[in-house]
């Protein structure tokens, strides 16, 4: 295998291609978005296409909550605790959980029951596959053909880039996907076989993804029922529901849009369009240039005043011993990059050194 080939590979490409002959990246236009996206989620076409249709299953299972809570169940105090649960609460989670660990194994938990409990802190989303494998190709291409969230392709590139771009791809050799399966042993979901990644187009098995579900929304629909009634539990789906289709655009943000936003003394990684953005950052310790830079560090808030609630969360739970190890970047980004003894030559881990690193 060619070296580079196996990231290349690893995502379902679609029809309208990562890059032209001339190696610049495709920027389709929304037709051909929105058209690649009803393929995608076309159960009836394939059933390879069944994570797609479940992700999508999700978003239209928390609709209804959010219209009863707009037309019956309205409050400013619910409202409240809307941006809350979404923003604070749903965002850190989802750096924790989907970002640090899942993708990056920044940390390692002690034992598999903290690891379940931290999965299942909140109302289940993204199914692990789908953030996970797309995240490692989105390091080694950033802003760049074949990076499946590219934000110089446009906002709706990335927004529909969960049913376009993030898929594995369903024609994988064995020997690529038990490299694919080493993105995702150490979660603790449920993998498919070689041979029923053939059946199923997916690295995770539908009985697993379906099932964690089920228990996930059983459980907190029942907790929030008897802490607030149906008023709290309309509202706090509601609030997933938000976060679930607005995390789609973060990309987009946190790499300036598809421009150059890098600012002096903030921004150190200028090998991609990634920026730090002080709302993501405090709220959900998403410290994105930071994160580039040192992407296998449990800490991402190096500067003072960048608050980093992720690394709260971890620290503790080292402290508490549910977490066996982790590694902080914090002391090598300041030395690098702050006291100013870094090398001319040094640079962030991306592409083949990335690739490397990973695989």
């Amino acid at each position: 295998m060619v070296k580079g080939s196996f990231i290349d590979d690893l995502l379902y490409m679609p029809s309208y291609g990562w890059k032209d002959g001339n190696n610049a990246l495709v920027i389709p236009t929304k037709k051909q978005l929105w058209s690649e996206a009803f393929s995608r989620v076309n159960i009836f076409k394939t059933r390879k296409n069944w994570i797609s249709f479940v992700s999508l299953l999700m978003l239209a299972g928390m609709l209804p909550f959010f219209i009863l809570f707009l037309f019956i169940y309205f409050s400013w105090w619910l409202v409240a605790a809307i941006v809350v649960y979404s923003m604070v609460i749903m965002g850190t989670h989802g750096t924790i959980w989907f970002h640090r660990y899942c993708t990056h194994k920044s940390y390692a938990f002690s034992h598999p029951l903290w690891r379940f409990i931290t999965q299942n802190l909140v109302i289940k989303t993204v199914p692990e596959e789908i953030y996970v494998v797309s995240h490692h190709v989105h390091h080694c291409k950033s802003d760049e053909p074949g990076d499946p969230y590219n934000a110089r392709a446009g906002f709706w590139y990335c927004m529909l880039a969960e049913y376009n771009h993030q898929r594995v791809s369903p024609g994988l050799s064995e020997d690529a996907y038990k490299k694919a399966v080493r993105f995702m042993d150490h979660t603790g979901v449920g993998l498919n076989s070689y041979q029923q990644y053939r059946k199923w187009g997916s690295i995770a098995s539908p009985a697993y993804t379906i099932g964690i579900w089920i228990l996930n929304w059983s459980f907190w629909f029942f907790v929030f029922y008897l802490l607030g009634g149906p008023a709290l539990v309309c509202a706090l789906f509601s609030a997933a529901m938000l976060w679930f289709t607005f995390i789609r655009a973060f990309n987009y943000a946190g790499h300036g849009g598809g421009k150059e936003k890098h600012r002096e003394g903030v921004d150190f990684d200028r090998s991609n369009l990634s920026i730090n953005q002080s709302r993501p950052g405090l709220l959900a310790g998403e410290w994105h240039n930071n994160h580039h830079l040192f992407p296998g560090s449990a800490r991402c808030g190096f500067l003072p005043g960048q608050l980093d609630l992720a690394w709260v969360y971890i620290y503790s739970l080292r402290r508490l011993r549910m977490i066996s190890w982790y590694k902080d970047s914090k002391k090598e980004f300041l030395k690098k990059y702050v006291s100013g003894e870094s090398s001319p030559g040094m640079k962030p881990l991306t592409g083949d050194a990335y690739n490397t690193e990973i695989v």
